[in-house]
């Protein structure tokens, strides 16, 4: 698995929440702008303005959809590129995307979407929803179309993320997207589930966890940080991170410094392969059969967008981790 996945999230994969439809953006009747349009929005420090509700926006990463499913506007895509892999997706959303043109989904030997910003410009979209590398926001700017990225693909990235980081992506989606209420709405929903699962769950005092990417094929392995959305699952979840007083959203660690934090339970991130593969990775490192975690058969394995970056398939990552910290 290339490093920059666990590093940079760049490629990131994600899902979408079911409920896709949607009408589209409303007008006066007489063909002028939606009122309350245009709309200025503060996207990675920048100023972004949307001349009118999105109906043909261009998506070229995946971690946008659950949000737009969440809000039923999945229907304003006009076009795609890059790879929407089903694990993530509803039966429904994946559906619903499917019917969305892809230009490609062609990626490099790093792994990142290959598309040109002439490509883009001649779809002709009315926001563009991602940026692929190579492609900047000052050429599309020039061609008239605004860009939108998730938090963690600011260039300086986001500090202690949180829940509110993804209640805060939510609004903003509602906003360009007219659909205010329901983003609203969707914040409630997320906020209910988290509450659900901190009364299902029981104490988990003491129990210390380990969140790791092992690099398949490098004989090392990475930790998860205070600066991950590990932080906040693993502390709604009552239990204690290992490595919480690193200020740093992943490091490569040593398996001296891993045995000797000696996690309870540990969690693997990955993005491809079986959980076997991913367990054989950490278990092929000099004395890793000698942590806790081994010993006990404490280990699960959880797709990386489960837990990064800051969008509500979190969620869906604290209840497995919950429904599995209850098995044990």
């Amino acid at each position: 698995m290339k490093r920059y996945l666990a590093w940079f999230g760049a490629g990131l994969l994600a899902a979408a929440l079911a409920g896709c439809g949607s009408t589209g953006p409303e007008a006066d009747g007489q063909g002028n702008t939606a009122a309350g349009y245009p709309v200025t929005v503060q996207n990675c420090g920048v100023d972004v303005k949307v001349d009118e509700p999105p109906s043909r926006a261009m998506i070229v990463n995946s971690a946008p959809l659950q949000y737009l499913s969440s809000l039923g506007v999945l229907d304003r895509l006009g076009s795609r590129a890059g790879k929407f892999p089903p694990e993530y997706y509803s039966e429904q959303t994946l559906a619903a995307v499917g019917k969305v043109p892809s230009l490609t989904d062609r990626l490099g030997s790093d792994g990142h979407l290959k598309i040109s910003t002439e490509a883009i410009i001649a779809q002709d979209p009315d926001l563009l929803l991602g940026l692929p590398e190579g492609v900047t926001r000052e050429s599309l700017a020039a061609a008239g179309i605004p860009v939108l990225l998730e938090p963690s693909f600011c260039p300086d990235g986001i500090e202690d993320p949180g829940y509110e980081t993804i209640y805060s992506q939510m609004r903003l989606y509602g906003k360009v997207f007219d659909r205010q209420a329901q983003a609203e709405q969707a914040v409630k929903d997320l906020q209910k589930r988290i509450t659900t699962v901190e009364a299902g769950l029981p104490a988990q005092k003491g129990r210390k966890v380990a969140v790791l990417w092992p690099y398949r094929g490098e004989g090392t392995v990475g930790a998860y940080g205070n600066q991950s959305m590990a932080t906040p699952q693993l502390k709604t979840l009552g239990a204690r991170k290992v490595f919480a007083d690193v200020d740093k959203r992943i490091f490569e660690v040593s398996m001296e410094e891993l045995l000797g934090r000696d996690p309870d339970t540990i969690v693997l991130l990955h993005t491809e392969g079986t959980d076997q593969e991913i367990k054989q990775a950490l278990l092929d490192i000099p004395g890793a059969k000698d942590l806790r975690a081994v010993k006990n058969d404490a280990i699960t394995v959880q797709l990386f967008n489960f837990t990064e970056p800051p969008t509500p398939l979190v969620l869906d990552g604290l209840e497995r981790l919950a429904a599995y910290f209850k098995g044990k």
